[in-house]
């Protein structure tokens, strides 16, 4: 709930005051059980024997069926106390909760020990699909890019899957674990785990801390996780901050010649193929996080600069010059198979920047002007794919001429 003001922009203790009050308002109309990492885990919280022996539960005399227990490996380090504790997100639909995201540990360190905790409402799997554990483990890097600035990878590393054992309330739970590590990497592997406790389905992600380190228990009082979303915005709004300075007034790297446009041009077509890619497998479309943030932003930026300064356009002229130049590119490397990582794909992109800046006669000219006419509606109104035809059309002569000469 956000205070209405007379004027002037809200007060940022008032910013904050009034998300704590919205999120404890949401919290408590929660009608399900909700989880988060027991604090002060026990340093010698016992693992799974190798042959699968869950740890002994609370109270239980030591040894068991095969009469050993294993230490756990670099020990389930103390997770750090309420400071720590943060809510992290939730989902609200139709006026219910759907589910309850809260985050435990050190959330400044690659390293960790650092854990994730999702509950949902009984019954949510029924309604959707739930998020593959191998998305659960990238949303997981997204957000040390995102909070620290390190890119960890894309993708998957050195995976594997493995049947742990997570504590509930004092009792072993078994859990299928996907455990991702990056190859070459001193970083901690990051895993992801998803199990069912008393018919409500909750989703554990951890990075630092071994799964036989954790003990979930239910959240009784969300005040201190509230809080600690209220601390970790603070601290990310330090970190994080942006310049006041609009981007039209900032001080850019130096770029020579058409370095700017290639710059720009090259990361369009790149998000295009990236996102293609992962469609076609099937899986949620996830930009690369190396495409994410600023970099797109000051690439444009520094293209619609040179575009002034060489073709001697207004900033409106220049801003819709790059506009047209990274569409063309990047609807031709979606409806062809050659312009990424051929002889004719790079020669096209050069033809397209040359005539962009400079209108130079280059060979590609008809496929140039299709474009013009199919970017400024052009073309017969009521066969509006007719132009696209003749622009694919003509750059598709342009590369036969290419081959054959």
């Amino acid at each position: 709930m956000t205070r209405q003001r007379t004027s002037g922009p809200q007060d940022p203790e008032d910013f904050y005051a009034d998300h704590e009050e919205y999120n404890r308002r949401v919290l408590g109309e929660a009608d399900f059980p909700v989880y988060g990492v027991e604090r002060g885990v026990n340093e010698t919280v016992p693992a799974r024997e190798a042959g699968g022996t869950p740890p002994r539960a609370a109270g239980e005399p030591a040894g068991g069926a095969s009469g050993t227990l294993l230490p756990a490996v670099e020990a389930a380090r103390t997770l750090p106390g309420a400071d720590r504790d943060a809510l992290a997100e939730y989902e609200v639909c139709d006026g219910r909760v759907g589910w309850i995201e809260v985050r435990s540990g050190d959330w400044s360190s690659a390293d960790g020990p650092y854990v994730t905790v999702r509950t949902y409402r009984p019954g949510a799997e029924r309604e959707r699909s739930l998020p593959e554990l191998e998305d659960v483990v990238e949303d997981e890097r997204d957000r040390v890019y995102e909070q620290l600035d390190i890119d960890e990878g894309d993708g998957p590393g050195r995976v594997r899957a493995m049947r742990e054992w997570i504590t509930v309330e004092g009792e072993p739970r078994a859990v299928q674990i996907h455990e991702d590590r990056r190859p070459d990497s001193e970083a901690r592997p990051v895993w992801a785990g998803r199990l069912r406790v008393d018919g409500i389905t909750v989703t554990v992600t951890g990075r630092g801390v071994p799964p036989g380190g954790i003990e979930l228990r239910r959240i009784e009082d969300f005040d201190r996780y509230v809080l600690g979303r209220t601390a970790l915005l603070r601290r990310l709004a330090v970190r994080q901050r942006v310049e006041d300075v609009p981007l039209e007034e900032r001080v850019l790297a130096p770029v020579s010649g058409l370095e700017a446009h290639r710059a720009v041009v090259e990361h369009g077509v790149s998000e295009v193929v990236a996102m293609e890619a992962q469609i076609r497998s099937r899986r949620a479309p996830r930009l690369p996080r190396r495409l994410r943030g600023e970099a797109g932003t000051l690439r444009w930026e520094a293209a619609v600069r040179q575009q002034m300064r060489l073709a001697s356009e207004s900033r409106d002229e220049a801003t819709e010059a790059v506009s047209a130049m990274v569409n063309q590119l990047t609807r031709l490397a979606q409806n062809t198979d050659w312009l990424v990582g051929t002889a004719e794909g790079q020669a096209a992109v050069e033809e397209v920047i040359r005539y962009t800046v400079f209108a130079s006669e280059v060979p590609s000219l008809p496929a140039q002007r299709a474009w013009d006419r199919l970017w400024s509606g052009g073309g017969a109104p009521e066969q509006p794919a007719g132009s696209e035809e003749a622009w694919l059309t003509a750059w598709e002569q342009w590369r036969l001429g290419r081959i054959q000469h």
